[in-house]
Parts: structure tokens; C-alpha cells; sequence
């Protein structure tokens, strides 16, 4: 084995560790207030490493943001993919938005950032791996069940989009803030699963649609005089 393929694995895992510290920094600072060498003591390694992988700062950011994105594009398509009927697929796609921030909550942060960062002229740098989210939804929804999408209530994809999008980064990014008593964990199992059921029972009200019919559980049926 050569020295380079027996060293290619620790470079991956550096890289990847460089990765995830950069995520969670980028989170918490914003892009403009994060230095290299804040990442660099997040790993543990000099600041000179981290150009070894990316050449500066604008790179690293990139990275993460295709990281990020790319995550949540693959649970998209695959929700989007199903042989299920349109609105079935659409509760699919966004149950796997939520479950997503869920178990990335930087994505809710940065998308924060990205919009609180955004001034006059400057053209935001999450704009170029959110234009993929836009192809799938044309070639899933609009060239794939164009005759369905008549059967919905009419409403414009963009505002669909903003309720969902808003709902649950506010949630995750901004609740336990503004509720600091409460010690508010929005990714806890409990609550995330509240608020995902919260998301879809408006995306059935703003589409026309019914969700699935809830059954009486077994364990509770009536005795016979209240039958």
C-alpha cells in the first residue's frame, strides 16, 4: 500500500471533522463573524490544516452549505419518489423537512443567518444549493402530477413553501429564545413530533386535502352500556 492511500483515510476524517466543527461554528456566528481559527480550535488542529483542505474561508462555508443541503435534498427526493398519490407524497416530502432540522438543527440556524446577513446587492451564498429543491419540485410535482395538482386547493408553491420552511426554522432557531422559561427543547422527540403534526395538518388545509382517518385503538373499546 502506497503512503498516500494509507494516509487517505485520516485525511478523510479530518476533513470530515473540519466539516461538522465549521457547520456548528457557522451556525452560531454567521459567516461574517467566523474566523478559521475558531473552526481550527473547534477540531483541534492548526489553521494552516484547514486550508490543506479548503482554500479559505468562502470554500469551507460552500462546503457546508453542499453538506447541509445535499442531506436534505436526498430525504426531499425520496419522499418525493414514492409511487403514492400527490398529496400522500407532499405530507412525505415534509414530515422529511422536519424530521430533517430535527436531526440538523444548524440548517435552521444558517438559514437564519444567510436571511439576517442578506443586504442590498449581495446575492446570498445559499441561494445556489437551494435551486436544486426547486428542479426536483418541477420534476416531481409540476411535470410528473401536473393533472393532480388541479384537484388541490390553488395556492402559489413559493407561499406553500415560505409556511412550511418558516414554520419549523422559527421553531427550532428561534423558539427557545423568545421562550427562555419554558427551557424549550424544539428537537425533543415529543415536541418535534407535535410540531411536525402541526405542519401537516396546514399544509392539508392550505392544499384542500384530508389526512389519514385515525382509528379507536384496540385497547379501548366501549363496554357494553356505552355501546
Amino acid at each position: 500500500m502506497s503512503q498516500a492511500a494509507h494516509q487517505r483515510p485520516r485525511a478523510e476524517r479530518t476533513r470530515a471533522a473540519v466539516l461538522e466543527a465549521a457547520e456548528a461554528v457557522f451556525a452560531e456566528k454567521g459567516f461574517a463573524a467566523t474566523r478559521l481559527e475558531d473552526v481550527a480550535d473547534r477540531v483541534g488542529i492548526r489553521r494552516a490544516s484547514i486550508v490543506y483542505y479548503f482554500k479559505d474561508k468562502q470554500e469551507l462555508y460552500h462546503a457546508v452549505l453542499a453538506s447541509v443541503f445535499g442531506g436534505l435534498l436526498e430525504k426531499i427526493e425520496a419522499a418525493l419518489s414514492l409511487p403514492d398519490p400527490l398529496p400522500a407524497r407532499i405530507e412525505a416530502g415534509v414530515a422529511a423537512w422536519v424530521d430533517y432540522v430535527g436531526a440538523r438543527p444548524s440548517i435552521a440556524r444558517l438559514l437564519l443567518r444567510e436571511v439576517a446577513d442578506a443586504t442590498p446587492g449581495r446575492r446570498p451564498a445559499v441561494i445556489l444549493h437551494t435551486q436544486p429543491f426547486f428542479d426536483l419540485i418541477r420534476r416531481q410535482v409540476f411535470e410528473r402530477d401536473g393533472g393532480a395538482i388541479a384537484h388541490l386547493a390553488p395556492i402559489d408553491p413559493i407561499h406553500l413553501a415560505s409556511t412550511i420552511a418558516g414554520a419549523t426554522v422559527f421553531f427550532v432557531a428561534a423558539m427557545p429564545a423568545l421562550v427562555p422559561d419554558r427551557a424549550l427543547d424544539p428537537v425533543a422527540p415529543e415536541h418535534l413530533a407535535a410540531h411536525r403534526e402541526e405542519v401537516l395538518g396546514i399544509v392539508r388545509r392550505l392544499l384542500g386535502t384530508k389526512g389519514p382517518r385515525k382509528t379507536r385503538s384496540p385497547s379501548k373499546r366501549p363496554s357494553g352500556r356505552e355501546a
